[in-house]
């Protein structure tokens, strides 16, 4: 036990959570938290999340933008309280599938139709675990999925953030091809044709063999969805895996995290200067390995040209 006060919550946090003081002063009935947010979100939608400011949600609502800020008193907060009400809260019906792996990949679709809807979302920066209410019942809903598994709680945990992060990398992708689709009037398979042509135009076999192979199989331009295997594959490691301590055996250890750089070492005037370096020589080798292969290529025709005949 302990006398001390837990810590404040942050102002947009406690907004979220409905626990924030309300402002004494300002416009009563026709302004709210919740009106401001419907506006931003309304915004953002229509125009990107490069629209939104204090000042355009105040003129969107007929009202000043101090007004806003007895509401909402950070920019960054308003932008906290617009993502969780995008985001909402997970479907039910993904209950009603049979099985983990069915509730999870119903979760995974239903996350990335979400950033399809709301693409402005891809922009916010994540900055830690989800602490408001709707994101939080997202990240339960992945852990209830696994709850009938022999998975650890950190398991579980490690499982569903897997796929929440493939989710928004699947979004992020999608989102860019609409977009490109969009602002061009092409379709889907228009935009994957004219990006195939653009790696074949800059793709050579000598520099990057694997990806040469690749886009002469036809990738860009295949029916395939990389993203839905990938996503299958996490699930078919997920059930072997359980399918393992079920027969007994133990769990994984994975302690060991990232090396994570520090700021202070990376803002380091010796380290920035030596990394200048090692890019300038990374990029003469490159130039160096390309006039290689000219002269081999060179070499080559001028052999055929004078060879036995």
């Amino acid at each position: 036990m302990t006398d001390e006060e837990p810590p404040e919550l942050p102002r947009g946090i406690a907004l979220a959570w409905g626990v924030a003081a309300t402002p004494q002063r300002g416009p009563k009935r026709e302004m709210s938290v919740e009106r401001i947010v419907d506006a931003a979100v309304e915004l953002a939608d229509a125009e990107g999340l490069g629209a939104v400011s204090m000042a355009a949600v105040a003129a969107r609502l007929g009202f000043t933008p101090m007004s806003l800020y007895r509401y909402v008193s950070a920019k960054d907060d308003l932008l906290l309280l617009m993502q969780e009400q995008a985001i909402g809260l997970p479907p039910e019906e993904h209950r009603e599938h049979d099985g983990w792996r069915a509730r999870l990949r119903a979760l995974f679709e239903a996350q990335v139709h979400l950033y399809l809807r709301h693409p402005w979302m891809l922009s916010l920066p994540i900055s830690g675990a989800p602490a408001t209410p709707n994101s939080s019942a997202w990240l339960d809903a992945g852990l209830q999925a696994l709850h009938d598994t022999p998975l650890a709680e950190a398991e579980r945990l490690a499982i569903a953030l897997a796929l929440m992060g493939h989710a928004r990398w699947y979004g992020t992708v999608m989102a860019g091809y609409s977009e490109q689709a969009r602002s061009r009037g092409l379709s889907a398979d228009e935009v994957s044709a004219a990006e195939a042509a653009l790696f074949d135009r800059v793709i050579s076999a000598d520099e990057y063999p694997a990806l040469r192979r690749a886009i002469e199989a036809g990738v860009f331009t295949a029916p395939d969805d990389p993203f839905r295997f990938a996503a299958e594959r996490i699930l078919d490691g997920v059930e072997l895996y359980i399918a393992g301590l079920e027969r007994g055996e133990p769990h994984a250890a994975a302690t060991d995290w990232a090396d994570v750089e520090s700021s202070e070492v990376a803002a380091d005037r010796k380290v920035r200067e030596t990394r200048k370096t090692l890019r300038e020589a990374e990029k003469a080798l490159r130039a160096a390995r390309k006039l290689e292969r000219q002269a081999v290529r060179e070499a080559v025709e001028r052999a055929g040209r004078t060879g036995p005949r």
